[in-house]
């Protein structure tokens, strides 16, 4: 089950999580001229098509309230999305339709970047049909994502609340989330009777990660609850009366007990009746057509065609080729014993932990901004074009931090009204060594997430589905890629922080060997944790999550390692075919200008590139 409903939203459910700025904007960049207009302006093959697009795009998004939020758009502020499968097969019906009409228009007589538009959205339509199959083939609520915790991020981070009118919004939002979890309780019970029932670990972080949010006042006593103390904050600072303030917060404390309350009480009770039915294995193989699942999965997440084999033993080839870099540093630093030795040695001196308390997690966000502002004087070197959206370094909320991973990047809000965050995990500091914290910020800061999604829904003269397209591929490729640029213009001084760059691709090396072991191997969830843990310099717990993490997201971690190496060999073959007609600059421009693309359309581009710049 997906935050978002449409075939083009489906794309914006991880992308758009964006932080709350309680400044309404006053227009949105996904807003577009009426089609009606725009077709009769268009005279050309590639006009026709591009209205073609834009309508179809919105009309998706307008099937989606929760995509509208992330979007700025407040036409549904006070609904959410339907999870029922006559949704479902509604949205199916929506895919199919558009790709008949998709199919009326003539290939042919399109320009050659609508001809881009056009295989990119046939791809993207056929996808979902195909998809379809295995709508179930997932779990809606785990230790990563879910609804259960998507409710209060969406309300904290999205439901901007800018007079009373949005306040009211956000109380008939809270009295929907009971039939928003009837709804999840149906599909997980869809997926009981298939027999896809999440490993035994995701339940007791659901479970509590559920209790947490029913946890507080109105429901018990003590501190506001995580929703109630949002909404008082955001109402707070209305200039509204104070009897309306009140009237409101009555409401919301309401809305809180009649549906919040009952409705997360539910999910919880059916949580522990299933749990006894859960098993201890984590592979995909289990699943019914397992196999053939995977298989697609991995298609899907890479954008190539290699196979689980395939990217199998390229994982154990990389972990042996970064284990011998990591030497030549042990050497450098003058350490004595062995790589694993040197990898104990990082793993528990102190001197590479800041302490667990608000002032070494101040510490760390501090030095995070410190590498990302170094950065920023730095991107005239290696880009041509940079992004306008602004970008923070934010803490995880306190509610979801137990369970959420290390480090992750949310994308600016469209129409400027919220910037790109870069979230670090500080529940546990012990995993969040220092050498690791140059790297991580240039991955999910600059040049990586942001300099990528920030720029993409900032282009001109594309479809709007493609700014906000997503392959996991292209854009973890490029986030792994960019914590090896800064070392190629003389960053990463310290040589610890080199060995936190390598130890960071080594985990992304392993996750190759880890995700094909698990998925196609049967390796048990003990023999996945030992292998990160004998072979990456990482805290066991790291381990622990990323190997939770495999289980709930069959082939996703994959993308990281193959997109990096694609993206090494494109620049290789650029630099051999361009010689000193090589830019880097131009090079990051083609991977950037064009939105998210498969990585096999992004080396057709590529070759373009080559053979234009060679001409001229």
């Amino acid at each position: 089950m997906r935050t978002t409903k449409s075939l083009l939203a489906l794309a914006l459910s991880s992308a758009l999580l964006t932080a709350c700025n309680n400044t309404a904007p006053q227009t949105t960049q996904v807003e577009t001229a009426p089609v009606v207009e725009a077709e009769q302006k268009a005279q050309t093959e590639s006009e026709r098509l591009n209205a073609f697009f834009e309508k179809v795009f919105m009309d998706g998004v307008m099937r989606s309230p929760q995509t509208q939020t992330y979007l700025g758009i407040r036409q549904d502020y006070d609904k959410w999305d339907d999870f029922t499968e006559e949704s479902a097969a509604d949205d199916l019906q929506f895919t199919k339709d558009s790709l008949a009409a998709l199919d009326q228009f003539d290939y042919d007589k399109l320009d050659a970047q609508t001809k881009i538009s056009y295989q990119l959205f046939k791809q993207s339509l056929e996808r979902q049909i195909v998809g379809f199959k295995w709508r179930h083939h997932n779990y809606p609520v785990n230790q990563m994502f879910g609804t259960h915790s998507n409710i209060p991020s969406f309300m904290i981070n999205q439901h901007i609340v800018s007079d009373a009118k949005e306040a009211a919004d956000y109380v008939a939002r809270l009295n929907g989330v009971q039939t928003v979890m009837e709804q999840l309780v149906e599909q997980l019970k869809i997926r009981e009777q298939k027999g896809i029932i999440a490993p035994d670990f995701v339940f007791p972080h659901v479970i509590r990660d559920s209790q947490n949010l029913i946890t507080g006042a109105p429901f018990t006593e003590g501190d506001d609850s995580t929703l109630l103390a949002d909404f008082k904050g955001k109402v707070d600072k209305l200039d509204i009366s104070d009897e309306s303030k009140k009237d409101l917060i009555a409401n919301a404390e309401k809305a809180l007990l009649e549906s919040v309350q009952p409705g997360y009480q539910h999910l919880i009770d059916y949580l522990i009746e299933l749990e006894p039915k859960s098993t201890h294995d984590a592979g995909a193989w289990k699943f019914p057509e397992g196999a053939e699942y995977y298989n697609q999965a991995l298609k899907k997440t890479t954008t190539t065609n290699l196979t689980a084999d395939e990217i199998h033993e390229i994982g154990l080839s990389e972990v042996a080729r970064i284990h011998n870099e990591m030497r030549e540093i042990k050497d450098k630093v003058g350490f004595k014993g062995d790589l694993q030795a040197f990898m104990q040695f990082m793993r528990t001196d102190k001197q590479f932990y800041y302490p667990n308390t608000e002032e070494g997690k101040q510490r760390y966000l501090d030095e995070a901004t410190f590498w990302i502002d170094d950065m920023k004087a730095r991107l005239d070197e290696l880009f041509l074009v940079k992004p306008k959206a602004d970008l923070v370094v934010k803490r995880v909320e306190a509610f979801r931090e137990q369970s959420a991973g290390k480090a992750f990047y949310n994308r600016p809000a469209p129409d400027g009204s919220r910037p790109g965050i870069y979230y670090a995990n500080l529940y546990d500091m012990e995993a969040m060594p220092t050498y690791q914290l140059e790297a991580l910020a240039y991955h999910e800061g600059i040049p990586g997430h942001h300099m990528q999604l920030a720029i993409s829904q900032e282009l001109e003269g594309i479809p709007t589905f493609r700014k906000f397209g997503s392959y996991t591929a292209y854009s973890e490729g490029w986030g792994l890629y960019s914590e090896l640029v800064p070392k190629e213009i003389g960053l990463y001084e310290n040589p610890y922080a080199d060995f936190g760059r390598l130890a960071m691709e080594l985990w992304r090396a392993c996750r190759l060997v880890v995700d094909t072991g698990m998925h196609t191997k049967k390796w048990t969830r003990e023999q996945s944790l030992a292998y990160y843990v004998d072979n990456t310099p990482n805290a066991k717990s790291d381990a622990v999550k990323m190997v939770e993490r495999h289980a709930v997201m069959p082939s996703q971690a994959t993308a990281y390692k193959v997109g990096m190496l694609e993206i090494l060999r494109m620049r290789e073959m650029a630099k051999t075919e361009l010689g000193d007609k090589f830019d880097i600059r131009e090079f990051h421009d083609v991977y950037l200008k064009n939105g998210p693309l498969p990585l096999d359309i992004m080396n057709t581009m590529m070759e373009n590139y080559i053979k234009e710049k060679k001409g001229a």
